[in-house]
């Protein structure tokens, strides 16, 4: 019997069949043990069976045309594939997607019959389950009342001021694009373009500016468009009364020349 045990142990596929046999018991231990937390974790990333299904139909209905029948992206439309939640919630909710005529600059615009917090959730449950990528924002992580404005305020003039002004009034940019104002921007959108990058903006990863300072630029943004604005009646830039003083000036002086031409233009005629 001893010898027949041995013998087996010298078997040319011995070695494999004890191989396959560990790495079957350790991804059976794995599987037993793996916190309950983690697998919940994983189906809230893809969102519930029913959302991305309901999603995918959305998807089928109003966005496959540009974007292609899997999401591969065609010549009118990017791939969303790893594009995340994040990216689909901010596009939508600003009405910015669906696109009726792709430009160089999506702006803006009232949200189509169709699209409510449901059918959002939907379409971001679906093409989250494509491939990842970042999802939406929580609440604590946007809200404004935790972030420090002047923290916030550092990190914006550092990072934005030269695309959307210093209030974020928005800028134009090269090519037919420019940078949105942010007054209609809510929290969320505000954190979902820094972390997905839409069309000309750049991505700000987590490394480069944490959640807690994306909360503090939230704050800030929040603080500065609920500021009376300085700038009087024309609030040109504002930078507050001294602008209306200067174009007050300078119209002043154009008028001035203008008045002082036509004067001496009447006296040559009349002569």
């Amino acid at each position: 019997m001893l010898n027949r045990i041995t013998a087996g142990r010298r078997h040319p596929l011995a070695r494999y069949a004890v191989l396959l046999f560990a790495l079957l018991l350790a991804g059976g231990v794995y599987t037993f043990l793996a916190p309950g937390d983690q697998r919940a974790d994983a189906a809230t990333t893809a969102g519930k069976v029913d959302d991305v299904e309901e999603g995918r139909k959305l998807y089928e209905a109003h966005c496959m045309s540009c974007h292609g029948t899997n999401a591969e992206g065609t010549r009118n439309g990017p791939t969303l594939v790893g594009v995340g939640a994040a990216a689909v919630d901010f596009q939508v909710s600003s009405g910015r997607m669906p696109a009726s005529n792709p430009t160089a600059q999506v702006p803006r615009k009232p949200l189509p019959d169709w699209v409510d917090e449901e059918a959002i959730r939907q379409l971001s449950a679906y093409v989250q389950s494509l491939g990842g990528g970042p999802t939406i924002p929580t609440a604590d992580q946007v809200d404004p009342a935790k972030g420090n404005a002047a923290k916030g305020g550092e990190l914006f003039r550092a990072n934005c001021i030269s695309c959307h002004n210093w209030v974020g009034a928005g800028g134009a940019l090269t090519e037919g694009k420019y940078a949105p104002d942010l007054n209609e921007s809510t929290p969320a959108q505000i954190y979902e373009a820094m972390i997905t990058g839409p069309q000309a903006m750049p991505v700000f990863n987590d490394s480069t500016i944490t959640p807690e300072q994306k909360r503090d630029i939230i704050a800030y943004v929040v603080g500065v468009r609920e500021q009376t604005d300085p700038g009087g009646i024309f609030a040109l830039g504002r930078i507050g009364p001294v602008t209306e003083g200067l174009m007050a000036w300078i119209g002043g002086i154009s008028a001035m020349v203008l008045a002082a031409i036509w004067i001496t233009a009447k006296k040559r005629r009349v002569k």
